[in-house]
């Protein structure tokens, strides 16, 4: 009888506790307006729902973006160093720094015995080429009277050939100096160095009289700075994402808020074993003369676009391991799902897993159900 009554009361004890325990969930549920199994919300609040606003997962087009830094370089065959083509003293510049020039606009003027021995060679050539046309055209003109036999006019033919040659040795030496109309030249005039491409003067150390030897640092610099090049180092884990032709944004400190426009030109084939990186040459446009030569930049790389998901930066929540959405199931059930994020940027999270295209989520009030 004891026994029976003891158990009586345990199960009313146990009762009340399931009571008590249903009550207050209850309780609890009606402050918060929802109810929540594992990861399954279900909204039971009016006033709760209104307060969340659902968007949808859509696929659109993203870049993915590397950044790095990069130095701005000159593209070499935009670029001169002028240096004297032999010893010799200065005997007129013609230039000053930040001028303009073209091809072969003159720079300075030097004189030197090399010049003068080149020009005389070509004087001797041209001359002996002369001499030999007139005696191979004399010999022709014997051989057809009969005078002259076969043997001398092949002769008188090699020996043309023989200073035709010399002659083009003699005057390509003086194209190496760039030397305009050799054949209206004077014995013993200066040499005129002209500069090879078209550009600004960004360097001049050219002083008149002084003396140069032929192994003497280049005395001027010409560029055209219009376009340069950016080189970056770029990860190799990164480098995938990197092609010719993919576009990149310049953004430099001494410019805040300004960002240029560039282009991949050539992504080098071997890997930097110290810094476990590659070289990045970029084309960029410097006509407007921002970007100078040395000046360290920031870099952001665009991939071509490929379509993702995106959803409102907004609807991403934070647990203790990853990051998540609530998507809606019902118009009142909501399931929460971890998500991978790529980025977020302007608003918006780029998705790499965890949702599908046309999936409904909470984009706003979603922390009223953590």
């Amino acid at each position: 009888m004891m026994m029976k009554k003891k158990n009586f009361q345990i199960l009313l004890i146990c009762g009340v506790l399931l009571v008590t325990a249903c009550k207050s969930k209850s309780k609890e549920e009606q402050q918060s307006g929802y109810r929540m199994e594992g990861d399954t919300v279900q909204i039971t609040d009016r006033f709760l729902s209104e307060k969340i606003k659902v968007t949808e997962a859509r696929l659109e087009p993203y870049s993915k973006e590397v950044i790095t830094s990069g130095v701005v370089r000159p593209i070499p065959t935009r670029y001169a160093c002028i240096a004297s083509p032999f010893a010799g003293r200065v005997t007129k510049s013609y230039i000053q720094i930040g001028q303009q020039v073209n091809r072969r606009t003159p720079l300075f003027e030097i004189s030197s015995p090399d010049f003068t021995t080149a020009q005389k060679e070509y004087f001797q050539a041209l001359s002996l080429r002369e001499l030999s046309k007139k005696d191979l055209k004399r010999k022709e003109d014997l051989i057809k009277n009969g005078v002259s036999s076969q043997k001398e006019l092949e002769e008188a033919q090699n020996a043309l050939l023989i200073a035709d040659k010399e002659f083009e040795n003699a005057s390509a030496a003086l194209e190496v100096y760039q030397v305009e109309h050799p054949e209206n030249m004077i014995l013993g005039q200066p040499l005129v160095v002209r500069s090879p491409i078209s550009g600004e003067i960004i360097e001049n150390n050219i002083v008149t009289g002084q003396y140069l030897k032929d192994d003497t640092e280049p005395v001027a610099i010409v560029a055209d700075l219009s376009e340069v090049w950016i080189a970056a180092q770029v990860k190799e884990k990164d480098i995938r994402f990197i092609n010719a032709g993919s576009s990149l944004d310049i953004e430099v400190s001494a410019l805040p808020g300004m960002v240029i426009k560039g282009n991949v030109y050539h992504v080098e084939e071997a890997v930097d074993e110290d810094t476990r990186s590659i070289k990045v040459l970029s084309v960029c446009d410097n006509s407007k003369k921002h970007l100078k030569l040395g000046m360290y930049t920031t870099v952001h790389f665009l991939s071509a676009p490929i379509e993702q998901i995106q959803i409102s930066e907004s609807a991403l929540l934070q647990g203790e391991k990853d990051s998540y959405v609530y998507v809606q199931v019902t118009p009142d059930i909501f399931v929460r799902t971890p998500v991978k994020v790529e980025a977020t940027k302007d608003g918006f999270a780029v998705i790499n897993d965890g949702l599908h295209p046309g999936d409904k989520v909470i984009s706003e009030g979603g922390y009223y159900l953590k």
